[in-house]
């Protein structure tokens, strides 16, 4: 597997996975995720084998007075290279990236039935400090996931 920073020519390829991993009305318009990825504050990772895009990462940056904050957007990986570390992977270069950008921690929503993700946060050490109900849609409730970075480290 392939380990590379997003270029423009990736958008199609990449938002073809949006629609497989998340349905109506959970998926990122198109407008939005290019306002997204184009935020100069936004970095996206790309996972890609035999030249076919296996999954993308994105985070982002946003400045606090007690020092940047970093929100992961969306990790998402194509279900047949599930299984495989594509998304502890896409994870651990997002939280690189976090912490070159000056982040002192990232927080994120997670589907409080996405029993996959959370594993994978749970594992590399973020913590639920909450729950915002209906956040998805009627019924569907986010955990709030965060965890500190350690600074002049690399995940």
């Amino acid at each position: 597997m392939n380990y590379r920073l997003y270029t423009p020519q990736d958008f199609a390829e990449l938002y073809a996975i949006e629609e497989v991993c998340f349905q109506s009305p959970f998926r990122f318009g198109r407008r939005a995720m290019v306002r997204l990825i184009q935020s100069p504050r936004a970095t996206t990772w790309i996972a890609e084998e035999d030249g076919r895009m296996a999954g993308f990462a994105m985070v982002e940056s946003s400045g606090k007075s007690s020092g940047t904050i970093a929100y992961i957007q969306t990790i998402e990986v194509i279900p047949e290279q599930r299984g495989r570390g594509v998304g502890h992977q896409l994870l651990l270069r997002i939280e690189d990236s976090a912490r070159a950008a000056g982040s002192v921690a990232l927080w994120l929503h997670v589907d409080a039935q996405n029993a996959g993700a959370i594993r994978l946060y749970e594992t590399h050490g973020y913590r639920c400090e909450g729950r915002e109900e209906e956040f998805y849609a009627p019924g569907r409730a986010a955990l709030i996931y965060r965890k500190l970075l350690e600074t002049g480290t690399a995940g």
